[in-house]
């Protein structure tokens, strides 16, 4: 074997101690042995203060003093336990009942059978060896959907997560795109009791009008052109677990309809199908439209928004958490590395000062993609600004982050060319808006721009009072 596996045995019996001992050796195990309970979970502690932990343990049910049921509750209480499988010379059936209740893995019969005790032990390894892939995994995906950031909108927003995620109730999650409101709907789900169950997104934006009400609720054989098989909806494939309805919005009005009377029975029909079928689902939804305007405009029902905004939260722009940069870099830097294969890169002092200096109309999703185009420039010394300027200089550019502009600096003291710029324009406005007595209107007649554009000058420069 490749690596050692300890195994402890636990019996009175001296004979059976030394016979399991034999053969487990015999097959590459290490062997520890106790006599009773007590020995057995002192064993436990002592080793593991060396540094030491068994892997399996084999024990006996009838001991003195402390008896293999205690025992085994006594093992099954320790952090990070290992496999217990009972064995009794007894062939005690509610015995064995009561183990399994109680969390042992197997229930083996004396006399023992060599093979018998091989697989099982076999068994037990792999089934540890599962659970650890599976709690790794899910780990992982919980790392996936971290959200990210210290900012106090952020910890707020966990909080109202947190509240949220305990009762069954439908959330609408409102936000710019790239905000993340997709690893909101998930953060949710997995805080939920509905954990266990499937989380299935539905991008409402992606699907054809005509094939919506397929998708959704689904459709039997022949029940239209080109429907040669029965297809399972959405909604049914989410049972037991979250719909996430991204891009509610845009749901077409005659899906609508359909919608609202399904989260109102809790039953969906196929289409082509006359018998409804019971779900228990929780509905999220997103979108970064504004749905009151929607409603107002007739292309949203306001029944169907009623039913959807019983709990709203709202997902804050990047720029309004400019502090959580260094935290978000580092984690999609991270991310990068593991997803491509290529060495982790840090970001250089001057290109984290450089994008904490930025505005993100793309938001989170923009970082990210700006930070993995970068990384294809980068070195080992780093993620520099000159890499983040090169990706910039061919895509979106970054506008200089409101906070940071001091129309009272002066110009030729600013660091940077962009600096230069921001604050000569920030003095520009202002002593315009002062030639005109803080007359908006009249100041973009004179300056020949639109009144909307200047009003987002002076936003963006604070001027506005």
């Amino acid at each position: 074997m490749a690596e050692r596996i300890t195994v402890l045995v636990v019996d009175d019996e001296g004979d059976v101690r030394a016979s399991l001992e034999m053969i487990l050796q015999y097959e590459g195990y290490d062997v520890w042995t106790a006599r009773g309970g007590e020995e057995a979970v002192a064993r436990l502690e002592q080793e593991e203060r060396a540094g030491r932990t068994a892997a399996v343990v084999l024990c006996d049910v009838k001991m003195p003093r402390v008896d293999g049921l205690e025992t085994l509750e006594r093992i099954l209480a320790r952090k990070a336990p290992p496999s217990v499988i009972m064995i009794s010379g007894h062939g005690d059936i509610q015995t064995a009942v009561e183990a399994v209740k109680k969390g042992a893995v197997d229930f083996l019969e004396k006399p023992l059978e060599q093979n018998r005790v091989l697989v099982s032990i076999s068994n037990a390894l792999r089934e540890k060896r599962l659970a650890t892939e599976n709690r790794l995994l899910k780990r992982k995906i919980s790392e996936r959907w971290e959200l990210i950031g210290d900012a106090p909108v952020i910890v707020a927003l966990r909080e109202q997560i947190a509240r949220v995620a305990s009762s069954n109730a439908s959330v609408l999650i409102t936000g710019e795109n790239g905000t993340g409101k997709e690893i909101v709907a998930r953060q949710i789900h997995l805080s939920s009791a509905r954990a266990a169950g499937p989380f299935v997104t539905v991008n409402c934006a992606a699907i054809p009008a005509e094939l919506i009400e397929s998708e959704l609720f689904g459709h039997e054989k022949g029940s239209f052109t080109g429907a040669h098989e029965r297809r399972v909806g959405h909604f049914e494939a989410a049972n037991g677990g979250t719909l996430f309805l991204d891009e509610i919005g845009d749901m077409p009005l005659n899906a609508q309809a359909k919608v609202l009377r399904v989260l109102e029975t809790h039953e969906v029909t196929r289409v082509g199908s006359s018998k409804s079928m019971p779900i228990d689902l929780r509905v999220i939804s997103a979108t970064n439209a504004d749905l009151q305007k929607s409603v107002e405009a007739k292309t949203f029902r306001l029944d169907l928004f009623y039913r959807l905004n019983v709990v709203p939260l709202a997902v804050p722009p990047l720029r309004e958490r400019l502090d959580d940069v260094a935290k978000l870099a580092a984690h999609f830097l991270r991310e990068i590395a593991e997803r491509t294969g290529r060495a982790s890169h840090a970001l250089t002092a001057d290109a984290l000062n450089y994008l904490r200096t930025r505005d993100f109309p793309g938001n989170v999703r923009q970082l990210r993609n700006v930070l993995e185009a970068a990384t294809v420039f980068a070195d080992a010394a780093g993620v520099e600004r000159e890499h983040l300027e090169t990706v910039l200089a061919n895509g979106p550019g970054l506008a200089t982050a409101t906070r940071n502009t001091d129309p009272a600096g002066d110009p030729f003291d600013a660091p940077t060319f962009e600096a230069f710029k921001d604050r000569s324009e920030a003095l520009f406005f202002k002593k315009k808006l002062g030639e005109y007595g803080g007359n908006v209107k009249r100041t973009a007649e004179m300056l020949a721009m639109q009144r909307s554009h200047l009003y987002k000058k002076l936003d963006r420069y604070h001027l506005k009072d």
